[in-house]
C-alpha cells in the first residue's frame, strides 16, 4: 500500500469511487500523500490557533496566510510539485510548533491529538503520510461529512486568496476556517453537528465570494457587457490561465510597449469584462476553450503560458510547450519555472516577457467573438427589461447552468441541453461550464442574450445576488418561487463551496452532474436529497420534462 494513494475530491475520480494508484488529474501517488500530510499538519495548526484565539490571544496574520495557501495548493489541478508541497509541510510543522510553544507559555491547554504531537521529519514524511489520508476516518458517514466541509474550505481558501491579493481581507473568515478545521479534527461532532457545520461553511462561502466581488469591482470596475475576440493577431503572445486578476494586471503593466500581446485562457476569459483592463491595447482576446483542452491548444499557441491558479493538465512527455510553462502562487509543476511573489505582493514577469519575444505568433484555431459580462451590476441595469420580459411571458424560465467543465464525454449532455432549450428561456452561467455552449448561436429575447455569462466560478455569487434581487422585485416570500431551475456541473472544490453557499441561501432542487460526488456516502446523499432536493442529472429528454421545459 505504500505506493498507493486515495483521493476522491474531484468529479472525475477513478471509477467514480476514488483514485488509488495515480490521480486522473495526473497527480502521482507520492505527491497526493504529501498533500494528505500537509493537510494533517494544517489541522494541527488550526486546533492550536483556535484554542489560542478562544483564550483571547492573538494569532499572527502570516499563520492565516499560510493556512489559506496550504488549502489552495491541495485543490485539484493546482500543484503537482511534490517538493513544493513538502516544503510547505516543513513550514507547517514550524508554524504549528510555534503556536504550541505560545500556548504552553500562556497556560492555554491543547487537546491530545496526533496532529499536534507528531514530531515530523523529512525522513518520516512518507510513512506518516500513509497513515493520515482520507481513509484514516473509519466511519463512512462521518468521513463523508468531514470531507464535504474540508473541500468547501479549500474552495473558500481559493476565493479568499484572490481577495487578499487585492488588499481585501476579513479576520472573521480566517477564524471560521481554522475553527471549522479544529472542529473536524477534535470537535467530536456527530453527523447532525457536521451537517450544521457544512451549512455554516456555505454561509462563510457567501461572505467570501462577496468579499472577492468587492475586491475585484473596487479595483477594476463592475463587469459590463463585452464582445471578446477569439481570433489571433500577428505578434508574439503570452497566454495567462487560471483566475487571478491581480497577476493579469501586473503582466499587462509590465508587457505594455514590448510588442507582445496578452491572451486569456479558460477561466481568465471574464477579465475582458472589467473596464480597467480595456485600456491595454495589447490585451488581445481569448485563446482556446476550457482547461481540459490545453494540451492541444497550448501547443498551437506558440508562446509562454502563465498559470496563476489551478486548472493545470500535466503536459504529455516530450510536449514542447512545457518549456514555456510558468507557475505562480499556490500552483506548481516539476520542471516549470515558478514566479515568486515579492515582499510587496508583486511579481516580476520579465522572464515570461523575454521568453515571448523569441516565439512565433499564436496559430489561429478559430475566429469570431463571444459576449459576456453579465454580473449582477450589469443585469440590474437591465432589470426593467428583464422584469418586463418575464411579466409578458417572453422569458418563461431562467436556467442556471453554472459550474465547471471537464473531460468526460457525458458532459456533452450540457451542450445538447443548452441547444435544445426552448427559445423563451435564458441561461445564467458562471465558471468554465460555459464553454459547453457559449459559442452556440442561441440568439436573444428582446435584446437580452440567451446566455448571460456572469464570469468566473467565484462569480456564481452574482447569480445568487440576481436571484435575490428578482425575488424582491417580484415580491416573493421564497427564492424557490422564482422561475429559475438549477442544472449545475461540478468538477472540483471551488464548486463545492458554491454548492454549500447556495444551500445556505435556501436554494433547493439543485440538479448536480454529470455525476454526484463520490465523497457523498449513501446516507449523506440521502440527507441532501431529503432536505434540499439535490439530485443527479438524467438524459436531456428526462430533464427537459422534469424541469417543465419540454
Amino acid at each position: 500500500m505504500e505506493n498507493r494513494m486515495f483521493c476522491y475530491q474531484c468529479q472525475e475520480t477513478a471509477k467514480g469511487t476514488g483514485c488509488i494508484l495515480k490521480g486522473v488529474c495526473g497527480k502521482d501517488a507520492a505527491t497526493a500523500r504529501s498533500m494528505d500530510l500537509l493537510l494533517f499538519v494544517v489541522r494541527g495548526i488550526a486546533v492550536a490557533a483556535d484554542r489560542l484565539r478562544n483564550s483571547g490571544a492573538e494569532v499572527a496574520h502570516d499563520v492565516d496566510e499560510f493556512v489559506v495557501d496550504a488549502l489552495f495548493s491541495t485543490i485539484t489541478n493546482a500543484n503537482f510539485d511534490r517538493e513544493s508541497i513538502e516544503r510547505r509541510v516543513e513550514r507547517a510543522l514550524a508554524v504549528r510548533d510555534a503556536l504550541k510553544a505560545k500556548a504552553e507559555a500562556m497556560g492555554v491547554g491543547l487537546p491530545a491529538a496526533d496532529e499536534l504531537e507528531w514530531a515530523g521529519s523529512r525522513e518520516g514524511f512518507d510513512a506518516k503520510a500513509g497513515e493520515v489520508g482520507v481513509l484514516s476516518e473509519p466511519d463512512e458517514d462521518v468521513r463523508s461529512l468531514k470531507e464535504l466541509i474540508v473541500y468547501g474550505l479549500k474552495g473558500m481558501a481559493a476565493y479568499l486568496d484572490h481577495a487578499m491579493r487585492l488588499g481585501h481581507d476579513d479576520a472573521h473568515l480566517h477564524r471560521f476556517m481554522q475553527s471549522a478545521l479544529a472542529d473536524v479534527t477534535v470537535g467530536g461532532l456527530d453527523a447532525a453537528g457536521l451537517t450544521a457545520l457544512a451549512l455554516k461553511t456555505g454561509e462563510a462561502g457567501v461572505r467570501t465570494m462577496a468579499l472577492l466581488d468587492e475586491a475585484n469591482t473596487s479595483a477594476y470596475g463592475h463587469p459590463e457587457a463585452t464582445s471578446v475576440d477569439i481570433g489571433v493577431r500577428n505578434r508574439p503572445g503570452i497566454l495567462i490561465s487560471g483566475h487571478d486578476l491581480s497577476d493579469l494586471e501586473q503582466l499587462l503593466e509590465q508587457s505594455a510597449g514590448t510588442g507582445i500581446d496578452i491572451y486569456t485562457h479558460g477561466e481568465m476569459l471574464p477579465a475582458h469584462y472589467y473596464p480597467a483592463f480595456k485600456k491595454y491595447e495589447h490585451f488581445a482576446g481569448n485563446y482556446g476553450n476550457a482547461w481540459w483542452k490545453q494540451r492541444e491548444e497550448f501547443a498551437t499557441f506558440n508562446g509562454p503560458i502563465v498559470f496563476t491558479t489551478n486548472c493545470i493538465v500535466p503536459p504529455l512527455p516530450g510536449a514542447a510547450y512545457k518549456e514555456r510553462m510558468f507557475t505562480a502562487n499556490s500552483t506548481g509543476f516539476p520542471g516549470c519555472r515558478h514566479i515568486e511573489t515579492g515582499p510587496d505582493g508583486r511579481k516580476d514577469f520579465s522572464a515570461v516577457i523575454d521568453a515571448a519575444k523569441n516565439c512565433l505568433p499564436p496559430t489561429e484555431i478559430e475566429r469570431g467573438s463571444i459576449v459576456g459580462g453579465f454580473a449582477h451590476n450589469q443585469v440590474m441595469q437591465l432589470a426593467d427589461k428583464v422584469v418586463g420580459a418575464v411579466k409578458s411571458g417572453a422569458i418563461r424560465k431562467f436556467v442556471v447552468m453554472a459550474g465547471c467543465d471537464g473531460r468526460m464525454r457525458s458532459r456533452d449532455y450540457y451542450t445538447e441541453f443548452a441547444s435544445r432549450l426552448p427559445k423563451d428561456t435564458v441561461i445564467l452561467t458562471a465558471g468554465c461550464a460555459k464553454y459547453r455552449y457559449n459559442k452556440l448561436q442561441l440568439g436573444d429575447i428582446a435584446g437580452i442574450p440567451r446566455v448571460l455569462d456572469a464570469g468566473q466560478c467565484n462569480d456564481s455569487y452574482s447569480l445568487a445576488v440576481i436571484a435575490l434581487k428578482l425575488k424582491e422585485v417580484f415580491g416573493l416570500a421564497d427564492i424557490n418561487e422564482l422561475p429559475i431551475v438549477y442544472n449545475i456541473a461540478w468538477y472540483e472544490q471551488k464548486a463545492v463551496i458554491v454548492l454549500l453557499a447556495l444551500l445556505s441561501l435556501g436554494v433547493k432542487q439543485i440538479h448536480l452532474g454529470p455525476t454526484l460526488p463520490a465523497f457523498l456516502s449513501p446516507n449523506v446523499a440521502k440527507v441532501l436529497v431529503d432536505n434540499f432536493g439535490i439530485s443527479g442529472v438524467g438524459t436531456v429528454d428526462e430533464d427537459m420534462e422534469k424541469f417543465g421545459l419540454a
